[in-house]
């Protein structure tokens, strides 16, 4: 998952340069004070006073060994029981033996007291250019200004596996037509319909129960289900407000009608290897498939209009994910 791993090595790279000058400040301060404790915590205690924009949840100094060696310092309070307490197999203090910088920051990790995903920021603390001790501040990842990431790039075909039990007896098993196969040709004219003049972006249609779920752009926010009943019915339009093809689709009308035709030839074309379930999001071009062992891809739509029927259903490692 090279998009993921890129996407967060450059949230951390925001995340560095937003944090590195104040550390280096918290970094002087401590090498200033590091042999008077109190003084020392009561220097840090004003640095989050006077700085009412540091966002930081908590500043504590550690030893080289990883000893915890000043309070726990917040905005509002010095609590020195945690001094001496280890610290060295703390997860998010790894990074203290994995780098030779000077400036570090952890892995996220999930807070044990406010249960949220945080992270912590840490700076060595030279004197006379000797290491004696580093200084970290724990910031809430909520609390930080975190980049805005481009997720067009996040898009790569996956495969997922699905419940063994069901992939083990696949071919003890054949499609039994549901309500839905018999009306398909109607749902999809209503559904390609819905997409392309009236707002809906995302349609997840679930074949073997019948039911289709609606994700329209004047209310994104909330989907819309429809039993049979109501999808097959061309005056379910009326419940929609006519909008015209949104231009940040990634997927073009004309496209939209060939996907789900290509639905339509997967749920029918095999009794053994059919869809379940497919979706197509026409705003980041994502096609869904969940096949009849469980087996899902998540895939660009116009790698899915690329590969044909046998594709899927010839080489059952593909539609399965065996």
């Amino acid at each position: 998952m090279d998009w993921l791993e890129n996407a967060i090595s450059k949230q951390r790279g925001f995340i560095r340069s937003f944090l590195a000058v104040p550390l280096g400040q918290l970094e002087q301060i401590c090498a200033n004070h590091w042999h008077d404790r109190i003084r020392l915590d009561n220097e840090l205690q004003g640095y989050l006073r006077n700085r009412p924009d540091h966002r930081c949840r908590l500043l504590y100094a550690v030893d080289k060994m990883g000893c915890q060696y000043s309070s726990n310092i917040s905005e509002i309070n010095i609590n020195a029981a945690c001094i001496g307490q280890d610290l060295s197999k703390r997860p998010y203090l790894a990074c203290i033996n994995d780098s030779d910088a000077r400036f570090m920051l952890s892995d996220v990790y999930v807070d044990k007291q406010t249960r949220k995903p945080c992270i912590t920021a840490i700076n060595s603390i030279q004197i006379d250019g000797e290491t004696c001790g580093y200084i970290a501040a724990d910031f809430g990842l909520k609390d930080l200004p975190l980049k805005n990431m481009d997720e067009a790039s996040l898009y790569e075909w996956r495969q997922i596996k699905g419940d063994p039990s069901i992939r083990k007896t696949l071919f003890q098993q054949t499609r039994t037509p549901s309500a839905m196969d018999a009306r398909l040709d109607q749902v999809l004219d209503v559904v390609e319909s819905l997409m392309t003049e009236q707002g809906v972006f995302h349609s997840k249609l679930h074949f073997s129960s019948s039911r289709a779920t609606l994700w329209p752009l004047s209310d994104p926010c909330r989907y819309r289900l429809h039993v049979l009943d109501e999808i097959i019915n061309p005056k379910v339009c009326l419940a929609y407000s006519q909008m015209p093809y949104p231009a940040e689709a990634v997927v073009s009308s004309e496209e939209v009608q060939g996907i789900l035709k290509l639905f339509k030839l997967l749920r029918e074309v095999d009794d053994v290897i059919y869809l379940r379930a497919a979706s197509l999001n026409i705003i980041n071009g994502l096609v869904g498939l969940n096949f009849s062992c469980d087996g899902s891809h998540y895939m660009q739509a116009d790698e899915f209009l690329n590969r044909d029927v046998e594709f899927w259903v010839g080489e059952e490692e593909m539609a399965c994910n065996i």
